[in-house]
């Protein structure tokens, strides 16, 4: 079996949600989440909604479509491809793009690299700081004046720090101290020939309002995101998957265990956690319990550099 048609099957569809009560603490933050979408549509020409295949970007996507139905959103899907994601991310971004009929347009950091525009210091390094390049290069080809983001303010200090309506200059740089006041929910999306804004519907959300929210939803995920049975070995307190791209070193212990991920990056930088949680509900529950951050226990280029996350966004990452 092709490894494209393996990672088909294992996207996760949740089924349709058991009759309950829809929350109203959910109904306020898709009710934001939807007029942010919509402001973004009034005052912005041409607008991308950045699509990785992840959790949150498929809640985004799927705000995207409520906020304009019964016509299609008017973005286009933007993926920053390093070459180094999972198949199953990969397979599940070609399904959703094929299932809402959405343009995709795939740039990818091989290219770049080709192209003397990004150069790694070693052939092992992780891909995911450098994603910052090719997304300026894609912005400045479209002639994008709006990115959607998934990101949410819960994630990491860098992220507490960002505007809704996100200003970046003409070189894609970022200043947290010369980003626009939002005063009563009014944005100034506003921008100059070069610039651009990153807007973040889910600024207000926290990684269990996006878990509820699916399960309410029943939004289709990746299987990677529920428990499954995968070969790791341990290193620096993380679990690391063992793969092509992350083989065991001499030493090394593997074990096969039931891990399930949080966050999705590229391989190198993303690692599971230990887990039994197979169901939404069981997600949901796990993720009330939990007192580490999604990003803290699982990105582990975050984990290298407290200050990293701050410094890619300065030069232009998401």
């Amino acid at each position: 079996m092709l490894m494209d048609e393996l990672a088909v099957t294992e996207i996760a569809t949740p089924p349709p949600p058991v009759a309950r009560h829809r929350s109203a603490y959910l109904a306020e933050l898709e009710s934001e989440s939807i007029f942010i979408l919509r402001e973004i549509a009034a005052e912005c020409r041409n607008v991308a909604l950045l699509f990785s295949g992840g959790k949150d970007s498929a809640v985004v996507l799927h705000l995207a479509r409520k906020a304009f139905a019964p016509e299609k959103a008017p973005v286009t899907l933007l993926h920053i491809d390093t070459e180094q994601n999972f198949p199953e991310v990969i397979a599940f971004r070609d399904r959703m793009a094929r299932d809402t009929g959405l343009p995709l347009v795939v740039r990818s950091l091989d290219e770049s690299i080709r192209t003397g525009r990004v150069r790694l210091r070693h052939a092992n390094e992780s891909r995911n700081p450098h994603q910052a390049v090719t997304l300026l290069d894609a912005i400045a080809e479209f002639g994008f004046d709006a990115c959607i983001g998934g990101a949410r303010r819960d994630e990491e200090k860098a992220r507490a720090k960002e505007r809704v309506f996100s200003f970046r200059d003409d070189s894609g740089q970022w200043n947290p101290k010369a980003q626009r006041p939002e005063l009563w929910s009014l944005y100034n999306a506003r921008v100059h020939k070069g610039e651009n804004m990153r807007v973040f519907p889910l600024s207000n959300w926290t990684e269990l309002d996006v878990w509820q929210y699916i399960r309410q939803e029943a939004i289709p995920l990746p299987g990677l995101y529920f428990a499954h049975a995968r070969d790791v070995v341990r290193r620096g307190g993380a679990l690391v998957p063992v793969t092509h791209l992350t083989p065991a070193a001499t030493g090394d212990r593997i074990e096969n265990l039931s891990v399930r991920f949080r966050t999705v990056g590229d391989i190198p930088c993303t690692a599971p956690v230990e887990s039994d949680a197979a169901t939404l509900d069981d997600i949901v529950d796990e993720t009330a319990a939990t007192r580490i951050t999604e990003r803290g226990a699982t990105r582990l280029d975050d984990q290298a550099n407290d200050a990293a996350m701050e410094l890619r966004k300065r030069q232009g990452y998401f």
